[in-house]
């Protein structure tokens, strides 16, 4: 699939793009042609990821965010705002695990920074960020979900709670924003390397890669505006 500069002129946000897959797909959308703007929790990772960006010749902005906090995602959008005058992609990738026990014997704070962080930041980035692309009549919003949140997940139920979550809102939001002309998916990925996922008994080079989820996001981003792909289940070739 040649995207080069396919995006030209397009801003796109990623959450959690410091690292892994979010880095990878802020990478793979500055190639071809979008903006990149930055957000995570961490600095020194974003401008990691900026440097490797700038470096290809490509355009990015680091706008330092926490997922959990909403009005750090309303200054995020407000800046978008004044410093481009639109969004074209939001992608939704910021999230983290818990694969360590089983929910009865879960702590309540873990719970929480895994609902908090993987759906409800979510829905925070969506509310802030979806006025700009509604008033544009025109955007993508694609949410990086995993398998988990297909299949059960013995010792990661919170997460797997969080992911089946985020499915269901992203079917609903899909719908409710569609009258407005915007597409909203999801990305399903199974094992992928990264830091955040378990990697017990699982052989790393059987794995996805980073750089598969954001040839996923790059397929998204380039479909005729008649239609839209509402689901990817994206699988290893090999089981690891």
């Amino acid at each position: 699939m040649d995207t080069a500069q396919t995006l030209a002129g397009q801003v796109a946000v990623i959450t959690g793009a410091g690292r892994g897959i979010g880095a990878a797909i802020a990478r793979k959308l500055a190639t071809m042609g979008a903006t990149a703007v930055l957000c995570g929790r961490t600095p020194s990772a974003l401008d990691a990821t900026a440097r490797t960006i700038l470096d290809a010749g490509g355009k990015t902005d680091v706008i330092p965010c926490d997922v959990t906090v909403l009005h750090q995602f309303e200054y995020a959008a407000a800046r978008v705002d004044s410093t481009f005058g639109r969004l074209d992609i939001l992608v939704n990738n910021a999230g983290v695990g818990g694969f360590s026990s089983p929910l009865h014997q879960l702590a309540p704070d873990a719970w929480d920074r895994i609902l908090n962080t993987n759906l409800r930041g979510v829905f925070f980035a969506i509310r802030a960020f979806a006025p700009l692309m509604i008033r544009a009549r025109s955007g993508h919003i694609i949410n990086i979900s995993s398998l988990a949140g297909k299949n059960a997940l013995p010792n990661g139920a919170a997460y797997a709670a969080s992911k089946w979550g985020l499915n269901g809102l992203t079917y609903s939001v899909a719908e409710e924003l569609r009258v407005h002309n915007l597409r909203v998916s999801v990305i399903c990925p199974g094992s992928t390397e990264t830091e955040l996922s378990p990697h017990a008994g699982k052989d790393p080079s059987k794995m996805l890669q980073p750089d598969d989820i954001a040839h996923a996001v790059a397929m998204l981003t380039t479909q005729a505006p008649q239609s839209f792909v509402s689901e990817i289940l994206l699988r290893p070739t090999q089981k690891p």
